[in-house]
């Protein structure tokens, strides 16, 4: 696991990475998580997984939620992606990749990945509770951490999701 704060002078570094998640929403963080993951990458793959019970759950309960439906997402995601030579857009549906008791199961998810991706030798997130699942579902692959504190960009999904639309671009955490 690497920790990552600042744009590395070795460019680039990794031949195929993966930056992915459901992006509800989409914010600076992410952007910036993106911005790391071109900077240090041959390729990436922008991954926006959808579909799933928990997904649905956010999208019902969040006022003024239209930013987050999908086709809201997945417009901001194939736009960023276009902003770099490098990055590849990929739409993912993990509805069907569940547990018996109906939590998300990324081991599921795994193989439409690979799939998707080929090898990976380098994965990218801002959680470093994700590496144990990173280190088993992609073995050859560097989970590099993009600012886990979040001091560059203080912002979470979940911080954004009790405010307004208007509230979270006042702010500059919505992209």
């Amino acid at each position: 696991m690497i920790y990552f704060n600042q744009i590395s002078d070795v460019y680039p570094k990794y031949e195929t990475g993966m930056y992915g998640g459901k992006f509800l929403p989409m914010h600076s963080g992410h952007h910036y998580c993106l911005d790391v993951a071109a900077s240090l990458c041959r390729k990436v793959y922008f991954i926006l997984f959808y579909g799933g019970d928990q997904e649905m759950h956010t999208v019902d309960t969040v006022l003024d939620s239209g930013y987050l439906s999908l086709d809201a997402r997945w417009f901001i995601t194939q736009k960023l992606a276009k902003a770099y030579g490098n990055v590849v857009p990929v739409l993912i549906d993990v509805t069907n990749c569940k547990k018996p008791d109906g939590t998300e199961d990324w081991d599921a998810e795994t193989p439409l990945v690979l799939n998707r991706c080929g090898n990976l030798d380098a994965v990218f997130s801002s959680e470093p509770s994700y590496n144990e699942y990173f280190s088993r579902a992609y073995p050859k692959a560097e989970h590099i951490l993009v600012d886990p504190p979040r001091i560059v960009y203080p912002v979470s999904g979940t911080m954004l999701r009790g405010m307004t639309r208007v509230e979270a671009i006042e702010k500059g955490m919505e992209l």
